[in-house]
């Protein structure tokens, strides 16, 4: 991704520069072909103005300086986009890690410091209530089996007790007529 930014950013700065160049027709190039056009010729040399030849150097020292400067500007500009995209990148991942942690607990619950999906929590709550309701209903029919179990055990004490009454209401009645008719018989034999 580097690259490319490097690359976008190089053809984009050749491309200003070609332009900057064709638009000034005051070009290195142009200016060479002046400063050969009016130099004098000796034998096979050419002869030319030191003033021209300082104003052509002067030239190429300040296209030189400028294409260093859009240099160093550019990658300045490259070192401030690395950093961005680093930054970027860096804020994509926490974006990610927070998105995940966010869908992680939409889908699930927050039960004691752990996040459990909804659905094994649903399953966990939904057994517990089943348990006790069926813990409920056993207690229900263990309490109405020995309620059962207690009135009958309770009609059979009444039952007992009243035969037991009236088994003592016979006995004393017995042994009262056993004494008195011991004591008729004991008068009996006194009149004798």
């Amino acid at each position: 991704m580097r690259k490319r930014i490097l690359l976008i950013l190089f053809v984009t700065f050749a491309c200003l520069i070609k332009g900057n160049a064709q638009e000034d027709t005051n070009t290195l190039e142009s200016q060479f072909s002046n400063l050969l056009d009016r130099s004098n010729r000796y034998q096979e040399y050419k002869v030319l103005k030191i003033t021209e030849l300082n104003k052509f150097q002067k030239s190429i020292s300040d296209s030189v300086n400028a294409f260093q400067q859009l240099l160093n500007n550019s990658r300045i500009r490259i070192a401030q986009l690395e950093n961005q995209i680093d930054s970027l990148a860096k804020s994509q991942s926490q974006l990610k890690q927070d998105l995940a942690l966010s869908q992680k607990k939409e889908h699930g619950m927050d039960v004691f410091g752990m996040i459990i999906p909804k659905i094994t929590y649903q399953l966990i709550v939904w057994s517990i209530i089943g348990v006790l309701v069926l813990l409920v209903l056993i207690l229900s029919f263990k309490f109405k089996n020995s309620n059962t179990i207690t009135k009958e055990s309770n009609r059979k004490l009444a039952e007992t007790e009243t035969e037991f009454d009236s088994h003592r209401q016979r006995a004393l009645e017995r042994e009262q007529q056993l004494r008195r008719k011991l004591q008729d018989e004991i008068n009996k034999q006194k009149e004798k």
